[in-house]
């Protein structure tokens, strides 16, 4: 057989391959967040209050601000929150390649509870993962082809990155931010810190926002930057917003920039933009 009859039964090989698990029906962690995502919002239940400007008293300036200025006032409460983020360039890590994904997550504004699916491909296959958030247990899950599992990644440490994740998103669910999960120290006109205190953990992280009240970053100590091979390391992380939108006639961001701020140089390894938000009442 010539070389070049070996190249076409490769390729031909491959593209059987792909076509077979294409036609698979859908992966692991697909079925389980469909589940997840049905039961999230049947169990949800409505927020009958409304942001008060009483119940601001005491809070940080800019927190204040951010609600004032963003008109939340005498809006009704969220109960929860379903963001989706479409075609995100995310790297794998350091000297990693990057893929594009499709991002969708959902949270709970009663209790610290996260769900994020995970789908896009890597080498022309697909890759499917799950970060959960429930019940104070933290985990990370990756396939790929649908039921090859490369990770699952659990432990105390998993646990308080997502408890520190859940308070960094507390202003894209803002009725987080004004609960007695989280209370606040006031450091500047533009900058307060937050902690959150949950299934005997407790997390911190300072928010800067601009002098027109939006938030526009978080920044912790307090997660372990984990690789998909199990390695940790503490790293700096912070999470930024911008790009603010009027919806309903709420003032709220439409970019999201997740970065790993490692000693030799930042990674920036998640970069949303014109993410769609759905609240529930």
């Amino acid at each position: 057989m010539g070389r070049r009859s070996k190249v076409v039964l490769s390729i031909v090989a491959i593209i059987v391959v792909v076509l077979l698990v294409l036609l698979l029906p859908p992966s692991v962690l697909q079925k389980r967040f469909a589940g997840i995502e049905q039961e999230f919002v049947q169990n949800l239940e409505s927020n009958k209050e409304v942001f008060t400007l009483e119940e601001l008293e005491g809070y940080p300036l800019p927190v204040q601000r951010f609600f004032i200025e963003g008109g939340f006032i005498e809006k009704q409460k969220m109960s929860g929150l379903k963001a989706v983020f479409s075609d995100v360039p995310f790297s794998l890590g350091v000297d990693k390649p990057t893929i594009s994904i499709d991002y969708t997550q959902i949270n709970d504004a009663s209790e610290p509870l996260r769900f994020a699916y995970i789908d896009s491909h890597i080498y022309g296959l697909p890759f499917q993962g799950l970060d959960s958030f429930s019940g104070g247990r933290g985990s990370m899950e990756g396939y790929l082809a649908k039921r090859i599992r490369l990770f699952n990644q659990r432990g105390g440490h998993m646990d308080k990155a997502c408890l520190v994740t859940y308070l960094a998103e507390a202003f894209f669910l803002p009725s987080v931010a004004l609960s007695d999960m989280v209370s606040w120290e006031a450091i500047d006109d533009t900058h307060a810190k937050a902690m959150m205190k949950a299934y005997g953990m407790e997390v911190s992280g300072i928010f800067t926002f601009s002098e027109s009240g939006e938030m526009l970053s978080f920044s912790t100590e307090d997660r372990m930057a984990v690789t998909m091979d199990g390695t940790m390391e503490k790293v700096r992380w912070s999470a930024e917003c911008g790009d603010y939108v009027l919806q309903d006639g709420l003032r709220v961001p439409s970019s999201l920039k997740a970065t790993w701020h490692y000693p030799q140089g930042d990674l920036l390894y998640f970069d949303g933009k014109g993410v769609q938000i759905t609240y529930y009442y």
